[in-house]
Order: structure tokens, then sequence, then C-alpha cells
């Protein structure tokens, strides 16, 4: 009975100690929570005294830690993409808008001549037209990020797509001396989508491809057994790898002193289209050649699996 007794107790021993050991530990990452609440220590959680549970609590506060930490660097980042399409649109806006004032009031002069006013009319008008496209894709970038915009999802055939888009743009293709290299597969290339927004998409990557290329358009569309891809390539020798991580957000001009001459918006709209229609779209930079790469899942895929 004495050993049973001295073995209970030993027992009764060890459990206390465990708990106080326990206890403090508990207390030791409630002191270092609120140092991170109230002194603004940033640094996870350690321990001294390991125990499963406790070890645990303490990986589940650390990932908690690191999610925060992600929250707050996308909110800051947002917040200075914010701040910085603000800066763009004011700008954009107050360039064309002081030219029209300008312009108009030559006109309000009665001693301009005739055929001074067709020319400030003109400018005018294009200024104006500027304001309109500028506000326009505004405020569709607002509607296509939006989460009950509307898509028709179909089957688009592309190839067809694509030659239809590329004769809308021949006359800018010969005005700037460009003659497109193209590589469409005669075999039928179908994927999931949005036609008119697919059309979009394509539209405003050939529209960026002419307003930066230094030579060449190669448009390249294929299909591979996990997806189909279409590949928009031109002459970027003026890009650097790092813009290829700010070239979808709104407003970033690669060349600032292009301010005034786009608004920088067809990029981000035609990423957010390709999200929309569970598509990607990517760029690559090789050889001074910049990549816009659209991929949709092969539709062959998604049918074989049934």
């Amino acid at each position: 009975m004495i050993y049973v007794a001295l073995i209970s107790v030993l027992i009764t021993v060890m459990i206390l100690i465990r708990f106080l050991f326990l206890k403090k530990e508990i207390r030791r990452v409630t002191e270092q929570l609120q140092e991170r609440s109230t002194l603004g220590i940033d640094r996870k959680i350690s321990l001294a005294f390991f125990d499963n549970d406790i070890e645990k609590l303490a990986e589940e506060i650390n990932v908690q830690i690191d999610e925060t930490k992600k929250a707050d660097a996308q909110k800051r980042r947002t917040e200075n993409e914010l701040k910085q399409a603000i800066s763009n649109i004011s700008h954009d806006i107050r360039t064309p808008m002081t030219s029209i004032l300008g312009y108009i009031q030559f006109l309000e002069d009665d001693n301009t001549p005739s055929e001074k006013r067709r020319e400030y009319i003109l400018i005018v008008k294009n200024g104006a037209l500027r304001l309109k496209v500028l506000l326009e894709e505004f405020f569709e970038l607002t509607v296509i990020e939006s989460a009950d915009y509307p898509l028709k999802v179909e089957s688009v055939q592309l190839n067809d797509l694509v030659l239809e888009v590329l004769v809308g743009f021949y006359e800018e293709f010969n005005r700037r001396n460009i003659e497109p290299t193209i590589h469409i597969p005669e075999q039928e290339i179908i994927v999931k989508g949005d036609s008119s927004a697919v059309k979009r998409v394509i539209e405003n990557l050939i529209t960026n491809a002419l307003k930066h290329s230094t030579g060449n358009v190669t448009i390249t569309l294929r299909s591979t057994l996990s997806s189909v891809e279409l590949i928009i390539s031109n002459p970027a020798s003026q890009l650097k790898t790092e813009d290829l991580f700010f070239l979808f957000d709104r407003f970033y001009k690669v060349d600032q002193s292009r301010k005034g001459k786009g608004t920088g918006l067809g990029l981000s709209i035609a990423k957010s289209l390709m999200k929309k229609m569970n598509g990607s779209l990517t760029a690559e930079l090789k050889e001074n050649q910049l990549l816009m790469i659209c991929r949709w899942q092969n539709p062959n895929l998604s049918e074989n699996k049934f």
C-alpha cells in the first residue's frame, strides 16, 4: 500500500508540475500576443515548453499572423494603387480638358480666322473623344470587376474570331507599316467563353502591341493536350522584367512620358475578362519580346473526364 501511495503522490506531483509548466507557457504566449498588439513587436510566437496541443495552438496563431501580414500588404498595395489610379485619371482628364478650354477661348475670339477655327474645332473634338474613351473604359473596368457582371459562356471558335479581329486592324497595321506574322492552324480550335468578351480581349492585346511595338507583331494560336493558347508578341526593348509585375495594374504605363496617349486600362480590362471566363492572361519577356499569353482549359480535356 505504501508503494501505491508513493506512486500516486509522484504521479500527482508530476501532473501538477506539468500543469504549472503549461500554465506558465500559456501566460508566455499571452504576453507575446500582448506585445504584438500593444508594442507592435512583429515576431511569431515561440515556445519554451513543448506540448502537442500548445504547439498546435502556436502553429495556428503563427499561420494567422502570416495571413494578417499578407492582408496588410495587400491592403497597402490596394491603397497605393488607388492613389496612383486617382492621380493618373486626374492627369488624363486634366490634360485634354485644359486643351479643350484653351481652344474654346480661341474660338470665342471673333478675330480668329475661319481656317484656324476649323483646326481648333478638330482639336476640341479629339480632346472630347479622348475623354469619352477614358471615362467609358474606366466605367467598363468597374462593371467587369463586379460580381454580377453578365457573361454568356458558350463554345467559341477561335480561328475565325481571331482572323475577324485582325481584319478590323488592317488599316492600323498598314498605317504603322507593320505586317503581322500570323500562325493559326487549320484545325478548328474551340474554347468555352463569351464571344464578345473574347473579342474584346484580343482587340485590347493587339491595340497594346501596336502602340508599343518597335517592330513586327506575331499572333499565334495553338492547342495543347491541357490548354488552348493565344499568344500575341511584339518587340519591347524598353520593357524590363520588373515591369511585368505591374503591366495589368490600372493606368500603369511602362513609358511614363506616354501620359495622355492611352488610358492604361486596356490590359486590366483584358485580364479581368479572362478571369471571368475561368481563363488566364499572363505576360512573359523573352529576348526583348513581350509575349501576352491567353490560356483557356482545353474543352476536350474536361469532356474526356466523363
